[in-house]
């Protein structure tokens, strides 16, 4: 019998081990077709106008070398009560995985952009994960050797 190889998928990090007081689910699609994964809020937060929070979901993701995770805001969220991703589309790289810097927690920064707070419980879905597969360029130069990501947000460029 074959055993299927497990090529993508959620965990929660270790330091939420520990943590009773937070909302613990790992993302899940609501419908058969549906393409992104539902990320839920640890715990209550009112996003107050003009403010960004950045949430720590206690999830890391992972995936084949060629793929990514792109998080996407809810639209509900994003039509009803002006929320917004910071930087418009996160993007997981697959090498973001148990990082030694934080495990690869996946933290999705939101900004309320209306004028109205907006009070969400903890367990409410805020945002969505899609796994998406990328392609490199033929003249892209072999950087698997040279370069090792070792963080979170901007560890890339980080020396």
């Amino acid at each position: 019998m074959m055993v299927k190889q497990v090529e993508r998928g959620f965990e929660f990090v270790a330091r939420v081990r520990h943590e009773t007081d937070l909302f613990l689910q790992l993302p899940s699609r609501k419908t058969t077709f549906s393409a992104g994964y539902d990320f839920f809020l640890p715990k209550q937060t009112c996003f107050e106008p003009g403010q960004s929070y950045k949430i720590r979901t206690g999830i890391k993701a992972f995936m084949l070398p060629d793929e990514y995770l792109a998080l996407y805001i809810r639209s509900s969220l994003a039509i009803k009560h002006n929320l917004i991703l910071k930087n418009c589309t996160g993007i997981i790289d697959s090498d973001y995985y148990n990082n030694p810097d934080n495990e690869g927690e996946i933290i999705v920064c939101i900004e309320n952009i209306g004028d109205r707070a907006l009070l969400l419980d903890a367990g409410s879905a805020f945002a969505q994960g899609i796994f998406c597969k990328y392609m490199i360029a033929s003249n892209d130069a072999n950087i698997s050797e040279r370069a090792v990501r070792t963080g979170g947000i901007g560890s890339t460029t980080e020396k």
